[in-house]
């Protein structure tokens, strides 16, 4: 399993507090069987998002770490103009691995009617947006009609592992389900931040989506489709979405 989106890397934003929590949870996560995770600190108004310095905070983990799970960097990129601006200038600088693929997280209280139009600018620069946790976004939990317009536009979509096996609660797991059972989930992963609350780990969101969608699609959530992601590649699964069931 890979795991692209994660906050593994200490006293960078609200993920671990300590240098051996992020190494703790790295042997949690490859216990699990996720043998690669992708450090996505959040860059937003409170936690400022430095590339280069991150980078730096990786090799250390490495070291530490070892050769399994494989760590690299990515970016929870919260949605503003200024962020927007700042991903059209330098994608590569926000995106996982420097390549194509970019972790988008949305506002809980409001999104800009200008979001679609942003989305498209975004694909004409070559970056592929993937809308990170809709099933926990309040308004997308009213109106997840949105998320399938921008799998449509050609977004991606990842939920959060712990959102499958109830540990958001009843509306983020009926948000999850209506999603999974419309063709309209391409990656789960876990985006941990702790030791306790929000622990690494997938095996449990996998076998709760294969109740729902099948091993064969479970597995290309938590593998095929993120392997291709840090890869570079087009994604294997990306079925259009079913407005209706």
């Amino acid at each position: 399993m890979i795991d692209i989106h994660c906050h593994i890397l200490a006293e960078v934003d609200d993920g671990p507090r300590s240098f051996e929590d992020s190494t703790e949870m790295c042997r949690l996560a490859a216990a699990d069987g996720i043998e690669h995770i992708v450090a996505t600190p959040h860059a937003n108004e409170r936690y400022h998002y430095d590339r280069d310095y991150l980078d730096g905070l990786l090799v250390h983990l490495r070291k530490s770490v070892g050769p399994v799970p494989r760590l690299t960097l990515g970016c929870d990129l919260h949605f503003s103009y200024d962020n927007f601006l700042a991903v059209m200038a330098l994608p590569q600088r926000y995106t996982i691995e420097g390549g194509r693929y970019l972790l988008v997280e949305l506002n809980n209280y409001s999104i800009p009617v200008q979001v679609d139009e942003c989305f498209t600018q975004l694909r004409t620069k070559g970056v592929h947006p993937i809308i990170t946790h809709p099933e926990r976004n309040p308004i997308l939990q009213q109106n997840p009609l949105r998320v399938l317009q921008w799998i449509d536009l050609g977004c991606a979509v990842q939920v959060t592992g712990s959102a499958l096996t109830g540990g958001w609660g009843e509306r983020a797991w009926h948000a999850a389900q209506w999603l999974l059972k419309r063709n309209a989930v391409h990656i789960i992963a876990s985006d941990a931040h702790d030791l306790v609350r929000r622990r690494p780990g997938l095996s449990s969101a996998r076998e709760a989506a294969a109740e729902v969608c099948g091993e064969d699609v479970a597995h290309a959530l938590v593998d095929a489709n993120p392997r291709a992601v840090v890869d570079g590649q087009s994604l294997p699964y990306f079925p259009a979405p079913l407005a209706k069931i």
